[in-house]
């Protein structure tokens, strides 16, 4: 029934897109011709002409944009999606459709096509579509959240990855799935977990899809039952039902792995790192180069009053060095403003600073709660021993203690540390949980991207310079 619904859906979707598409191209052409701001702004000498007289032209625009929707997986369920995702394919679909549009214009010999009403025409598009896909998934969540419109599941084997998985399913209610129970050898019928109820053993399963109209089947088997996968697969192929393989070893590997085709082998690799790319390693090193220069010169300013009152707060040095560990286990001397008294080597190494922390100054205080403290770090980055996004370095005791106890800690290491992070817009800041900090930080070095960068420097604008954490 799911699958019917999405097909009758992306239908209209799609006719939505085209009137979207449409009607951004006639209010665009309203705003230029017709508006007297507009009008007064761009002169209409020598461009004018109807609307109906660019109907030819829409003729190529709307297939053309509905073409680079489909082909970007605009199309694809919603019910996981993030919508930055979303927003990010419509800014890339609305980007090549222009250049497209460009390319036509000069091809087919559209005449007095003025370039104002082209980035008018860019930029209410991609607006007007953003809105629509806003509208479009608030509904579909609240019919969800309503009971309307759900994914009808069933679970094939109980291990950490099912557990993983209904919390996941619990937790989002407005992806709109129903997990009507586990199949699983080793539960009993009278065991749940969190009111999912074990409904049979997995021998039970092809008789109960041949009476039920399931739309998914999720496969969790536990590492030590996998020779069971091919049978069940096939049992699930047969019936029909969409089936889905949950790996018990999802904790082990990627949130977004890499297959390689070994010559029609599948490897699926265990970490994917994508600064590891020499391209994205140097469009990262140059964004760094460049962010720590223009913010040394507009930060100057500040950082020599914070220096001044250092200086004063406390007998010592205004520069406090301390080795941190770095790309690839390197260790170096990370800067930052001194915000305590100076103190023994031992007593610097206890441990981090806490609430009330006796050690810290009034100055200190004040710096540490806004980060100023930090900003001397702007030099590590022009050295190379730092970027300005990236996992926040520890220290070598830190670093040889978590090793040992925190699974693919060193993994962060094998990127350059930042000044802020993902896990410190997050929340994940000062004496908060390692654990939940790694996991920010390996989703961070998974999912690296350039506008991810950037979309954590304006969150630290906004959110990640005074936090509650930071004493």
């Amino acid at each position: 029934m799911i699958r019917e619904n999405q097909k009758y859906f992306n239908r209209l979707h799609i006719i939505l897109d085209g009137l979207v598409i449409y009607a951004a191209f006639c209010l665009s052409y309203y705003l230029r011709f017709k508006c007297s701001f507009f009008r007064d702004i761009f002169p209409t000498t020598g461009y004018y002409r109807k609307l109906w007289q660019y109907q030819r032209m829409l003729m190529i625009i709307v297939p053309i944009f509905l073409i680079i929707y489909g082909k970007l997986n605009l199309y694809t369920p919603k019910r996981y999606r993030n919508q930055f995702w979303e927003y990010r394919k419509i800014i890339q679909a609305h980007t090549l459709g222009m250049v497209v549009l460009l390319l036509g214009i000069v091809f087919f010999k559209f005449e007095h096509v003025p370039r104002s009403l082209l980035f008018m025409f860019y930029v209410i598009s991609m607006g007007m579509s953003m809105l629509e896909r806003v509208l479009i998934r608030t509904i579909l969540e609240r019919s969800r959240r309503g009971g309307y419109n759900l994914k009808h599941i069933i679970i094939i084997g109980f291990s950490t990855a099912a557990e993983a998985y209904i919390d996941r399913v619990r937790a989002n209610p407005q992806w709109g799935y129903m997990i009507h129970g586990i199949f699983d050898d080793n539960m009993s019928e009278d065991q749940n977990y969190k009111n999912i109820h074990c409904i049979g053993k997995i021998s039970d399963v092809e008789h109960f899809l041949q009476h039920t109209n399931m739309d998914e089947v999720a496969i969790a088997l536990g590492l030590r039952e996998y020779f069971k996968l091919a049978d069940i697969v096939a049992i699930c192929e047969k019936s029909g039902v969409h089936t889905k393989f949950i790996p018990d070893y999802y904790k082990f590997i990627s949130t977004n792995p890499v297959t390689e085709d070994l010559d029609g082998l599948p490897v699926v690799n265990i970490r994917n790192v994508p600064l590891t790319n020499t391209v994205n390693r140097y469009v990262k090193r140059t964004m760094d180069l460049v962010g720590s220069i223009i913010c040394i010169i507009l930060f100057s300013p500040i950082m020599a009053v914070v220096a001044v009152l250092v200086k004063q707060s406390s007998p010592g040095p205004i520069i406090f060095t301390q080795t941190r560990i770095g790309l690839h286990n390197k260790p170096f001397k990370m800067y930052k403003f001194r915000s305590m008294g100076v103190q023994s080597a031992s007593k610097e190494a206890a441990g981090w600073t806490t609430h009330n922390d006796p050690r810290v100054t009034p100055v200190g205080r004040v710096i540490r709660k806004t980060s100023l403290d930090e900003l001397p770090q702007l030099f590590n980055v022009l050295k190379g021993d730092m970027s300005l996004i990236g996992p926040r370095p520890e220290r070598p005791q830190f670093v040889e203690k978590f090793k040992e106890e925190i699974p693919r800690y060193m993994i962060k290491h094998q990127v350059r540390p930042g000044m802020t992070g993902w896990a410190q817009v997050c929340g994940f800041r000062g004496d908060t949980s390692i654990e939940g900090r790694i996991e920010h930080d390996l989703f961070y070095i998974e999912n690296w991207t350039l506008g991810f960068d950037i979309k954590i420097l304006f969150l630290t604008v906004f959110k990640g310079f005074v936090n509650k954490n930071a004493y």
